[in-house]
């Protein structure tokens, strides 16, 4: 889909992901978005990535509990993937053929970002991958959440997961990779994640035309 300003009418079976490095404020744009359109009356499903799924939850525990330190970024990966392939199968697709809008925290685009340029791994592997596991579905909309990576570490608490423990070097590595990875897309926007969340859920409505 080409994506400039689209209507709320088009937005029915149409995917819409956020995207962007930890502490940007992505699930609350989610949850803000899909409070929008069920006011439009257009059917939503919100997930996430890692999960969405019940496999994919599991997933999600091994990912990111801090304990898995040694885990390879081959490994974390391929994780990623199986997530992705559960998620795409059992939520995205069946309900874009329902005519329903999909609003995802994450999809294709973190696994370039994250551990492609962040983790160092081979970029036309993690392509070659995501085309499998998505049997090439991409997203109709990506909201890119930009801020510094000095910024998204600032908005790091106590309570962190073992990919949010990662250091400035690599934050400043993913945002690079998100950046780049989007360079002209017409279906990709970036928005300034140093608004505040009411600004940032207007600036979205406005591209989203509603």
């Amino acid at each position: 889909m080409s994506c400039g300003e689209v209507s709320a009418i088009d937005l029915s079976g149409k995917f819409i992901v956020f995207e962007g490095l930890d502490f940007t404020g992505k699930s609350t744009q989610v949850r803000l978005l899909s409070k929008r359109l069920e006011e439009l009356g257009i059917p939503v499903v919100c997930s996430q990535e890692p999960g969405g799924t019940t496999i994919g939850e599991k997933i999600r525990t091994l990912l990111l509990t801090p304990e898995h330190d040694k885990m390879l970024p081959l490994s974390e990966l391929l994780l990623f993937m199986v997530s992705r392939a559960q998620h795409t199968k059992e939520v995205i697709c069946p309900a874009l053929q329902e005519g329903r809008t999909v609003i995802s925290s994450r999809y294709r685009l973190s696994s370039l970002a994250y551990q492609g340029h962040g983790r160092g791994l081979d970029l036309d592997l993690i392509r070659s991958l995501n085309e499998h596991a998505t049997k090439r579905r991409k997203a109709d909309v990506t909201l890119l959440i930009d801020i510094p990576a000095e910024t998204a570490l600032a908005r790091k608490g106590r309570d962190v997961d073992r990919i949010e423990r990662e250091d400035l070097a690599f934050y400043k590595r993913v945002r690079e990779g998100f950046l780049s990875s989007i360079a002209g897309d017409p279906s990709a926007h970036v928005l300034d994640g140093t608004m505040s969340i009411p600004k940032i859920a207007s600036r979205v409505a406005d591209i989203l035309g509603i």
